[in-house]
């Protein structure tokens, strides 16, 4: 384990790397929705679960596991001694983004489904609200969390060039 400058040791790669794992899962999810799986699927997206237009899979599975990937790359960086300049900050910035949009879009969500503002009218089944509100929808709360973490403990992670004795 690294040590910070201080010389305690500190777990600020370990939310990086957690981060990370969080993001590949969620790839590996959508992949396999877009292959044709459907565990889960109907909980998720309802009735387009069934229908699967081009548009949906395309952009919904593939996009948003090709967009988890790259959610991954960051986590990983997240996790790595910190570069210097402008590099580093870019890094330390979109881990504070990543954080911001999935604690906003699952606080939103959570609600939107518990107050029903949108009435009853759009659609969610009383199965897929449950299942949001329970199962999806927090991972998405975890997710951000996961991320301001590796992004608040960004640059406390040693490495060899920025190691103090």
């Amino acid at each position: 384990m690294h040590t910070d400058r201080h010389g305690s040791r500190t777990t600020a790669g370990v939310w990086g790397r957690i981060a990370c794992v969080w993001a590949i899962a969620f790839a590996a999810l959508h992949f396999y929705w877009a292959l044709g799986g459907s565990w889960g699927l109907s909980v998720s997206a309802g009735p387009l679960a069934a229908e699967r237009p081009a548009w949906f899979v395309v952009a919904g599975l593939w996009g948003v596991g090709v967009l988890c990937l790259v959610g991954g790359l960051l986590g990983w960086l997240l996790a790595r001694p910190r570069p210097g300049g402008l590099v580093g900050r870019l890094v330390k910035a979109l881990g504070w983004c990543v954080c911001a949009v999935l604690l906003v879009r699952g606080i939103a969500v959570e609600m939107l489904l518990l107050l029903d503002t949108a009435g009853r009218a759009v659609g969610v089944s009383p199965e897929q609200r449950l299942w949001t509100l329970v199962l999806w929808n927090p991972w998405f709360l975890v997710g951000g969390l996961v991320f301001g973490l590796a992004a608040r403990g960004f640059g406390r992670v040693t490495g060899p060039s920025n190691r103090t004795a």
